[in-house]
């Protein structure tokens, strides 16, 4: 990656690519235009770096490919809102509709789509903050956040979100990094990686993915990977689950057999290379998703997003998504490579 293609000056403001090394040689590189994370190298087993994260190579491919949401930082609320609207206290919040009828990933002009402010604290740690304006995206309060990315000498990508309003308001942030564990110089696809996910429910969708409300056992069907599975084995099966997705998109449910602040949401393994991915989360969902060509000379992706469940302010039995004024909002990911 070419930091020179990432440094320049966008609405008056700085872009740049901040680079973070381990003792082991491991890197990550993250722009501060939507907080994206651009590269994360890894060896495989023969020790060869190559990089998993599946996105642009420069400032203007990000640009040029308008609605992407590569690696990015995903605010005010990740996932889909019916209708891209609703209510709070008595008084209803009308939000941008940009896929269909509804709001996803916070709008055009979502967090992935701003420029961050950006404090490299060493060669490990960066921290970014952005300040959401009352109003921004129809959302209400003023919202201060801070990303905090850490590469440490254990090969752990840790992810920190904290955030604060001076009003109610919801919000459901996640980081949406695109995988390809045989690395991006090979292309290949994910279809023989093996997936585990423990998540016993997940959310069923209608035509336009939005939570019909109804939480459905995984047993049986294709979202099943409580047990490790290649990504592709199902992918493609005419079951119910997929007819609406066309492959997999679906929140599922974690397993939370106690109360922890971090519980183990998925891990990934890649034959060939040898590479693994495994991630543990504070948040109650993970967003599943694999596609096909996102971008020229990769064959396929995942995604696995850590979150609160799609639509939440329309079902009252879903984890709530409301932020009170001055409360404190925390979110952590932590993602363990070749480990």
């Amino acid at each position: 990656m070419d930091r020179v293609d990432f440094q320049g000056t966008l609405n008056d403001t700085a872009v740049d690519l901040y680079t973070l090394t381990n003792n082991n040689g491991l890197k990550a590189s993250i722009t501060n235009y939507g907080a994206r994370l651009i590269e994360l190298l890894t060896p495989d087993k023969e020790g060869e770096l190559d990089n998993i994260i599946v996105g642009h190579s420069s400032m203007q491919d990000i640009l040029d490919d308008k609605g992407n949401f590569f690696g990015a930082v995903i605010g005010r609320y990740a996932n889909r809102i019916s209708e891209g609207k609703f209510s709070l206290d008595g008084k209803e919040y009308q939000l941008p509709k940009n896929e269909r009828n509804h709001h996803l990933h916070g709008g055009p002009v979502g967090f992935h789509n701003v420029i961050w402010g950006a404090y490299q604290i060493d060669a490990q740690r960066l921290r970014l903050s952005y300040r959401s304006e009352d109003g921004e995206a129809g959302y209400p309060g003023n919202l201060g956040i801070s990303v905090t990315y850490t590469l440490t000498d254990e090969d752990k990508l840790e992810i920190t979100f904290k955030a604060e309003s001076d009003e109610r308001t919801i919000l459901n942030m996640t980081h949406h990094p695109y995988y390809n564990l045989l690395g991006v110089n090979n292309g290949g696809s994910v279809d023989h990686h093996l997936l585990t996910i423990p998540a016993d429910q997940f959310l069923e969708v209608d035509q336009n993915l939005l939570p019909t409300g109804e939480l459905l056992s995984v047993e049986g069907s294709p979202l099943d990977f409580n047990s490790p599975k290649p990504i592709g084995k199902e992918r493609q099966a005419a079951h119910p689950y997929l007819q609406h997705t066309r492959g997999y998109d679906h929140n599922l449910i974690l397993n939370r057999e106690r109360e922890a602040d971090m519980i183990f949401a998925a891990r990934v393994e890649e034959p060939e290379t040898g590479r693994s991915l495994e991630i543990h989360t504070s948040e109650p969902g993970l967003q599943f998703y694999t596609c096909e060509r996102p971008v020229k000379g990769i064959t396929s992706a995942f995604c696995l997003e850590p979150q609160h469940f799609p639509d939440a302010p329309h079902h009252d039995h879903f984890p709530s998504a409301i932020l009170d004024a001055y409360e404190t909002y925390r979110w952590k990911t932590i993602l363990s490579l070749n480990n």
